[in-house]
């Protein structure tokens, strides 16, 4: 700004550098993308734009998943095919609380990473789904990559627009998903949305099948359906075991029933989480470091 126009608005040129600072600080400019090489897992946050490397990913291993092999199968055959290039769909894990969908998730990268593959992990909260245009901006120009873009825990609420922001991630919009970049999601709803939400807009549209449709398209969007559904008891004491035998905690059989049908008593109930909850407790108790 010339001397002349800063004198007629009577600011310094120290006042605009201020100003400018704190423009920066409100809205700072995005951080450059990574090169990729620093980790296999990365986290995505918006205002500002960055993937944050993940340097510990928190997962179990694919074998101690267990009570839910259809699902096992079907989702790493899928993750294997989509890492080596090939065709794959994006997928839905939907189903019962504590069953190992997010787990599952971690798991098949973990094991496509083991095989060599270049496959990334990219997780992306659903408060930030409006951004996730910029977020395939940047993952489509790292063509060396494979990218699981994952979004854990997704449902939306009647008045929420988000999903509109997910239905251009699965197959909408005019420049589409890039190739190198497929879609997990987990919920604990096979639509998305309430129950209660869908039936209530069913009952007082004018023309209920529509309005139903934009909402329940959602989750047709998905090739893959993976449901998950509460445990046996056999099931849950198999999921104990196996954590056991993974860490080399020693205790008999007898022992270990008691112990698992008392714990999912106070717990009001079976799941792959109960399990690990109580074997994280046995743990520590025999003084093994997890």
């Amino acid at each position: 700004m010339k001397d002349g126009a800063m004198k007629d608005t009577g600011m310094s040129s120290d006042a605009l550098t201020r100003i400018a600072e704190a423009l920066e600080r409100l809205a700072p400019a995005p951080q450059p993308a990574p090169s990729f090489t620093e980790a296999t897992a990365y986290v995505w946050r918006a205002d500002p734009d960055m993937l944050v490397p993940v340097d510990t990913v928190s997962r179990v291993d694919l074998v101690q998943l267990v009570g839910i092999e259809r699902a096992k199968e079907t989702l790493l055959a899928n993750t294997l095919q989509f890492a080596r290039g090939f065709g794959a769909n994006n997928a839905l894990l939907w189903g019962a609380r504590g069953m190992g969908k997010s787990s599952l998730v971690k798991a098949v990268h973990a094991e496509a990473v083991s095989q060599g593959l270049p496959l990334v992990l990219v997780e992306i909260a659903r408060e930030d789904l409006g951004s996730v245009g910029r977020l395939l901006a940047i993952l489509g120009r790292a063509t060396d990559k494979r990218f699981l873009l994952f979004s854990d825990d997704l449902s939306f609420s009647h008045d929420d627009t988000q999903y509109k922001s997910l239905k251009a991630v699965l197959d909408g919009g005019i420049s589409g998903r890039p190739s190198n970049v497929i879609l997990y999601a987990t919920s604990n709803r096979r639509h998305l949305m309430p129950r209660d939400m869908i039936d209530n807009e069913r009952a007082s549209a004018i023309h209920p099948g529509e309005a139903v449709e934009e909402k329940v398209s959602l989750s047709d969007r998905f090739g893959l359906w993976l449901g998950f559904h509460p445990c046996s008891q056999d099931e849950y004491l198999a999921m104990v075991r196996g954590y056991c035998d993974a860490y080399d905690l020693k205790i008999d059989d007898e022992t270990l029933r008691a112990e698992a049908i008392e714990w999912q008593a106070t717990r009001g109930g079976r799941s792959g989480r109960v399990a690990w909850q109580l074997f994280t407790d046995l743990a520590g108790r025999h003084g093994i470091v997890l």
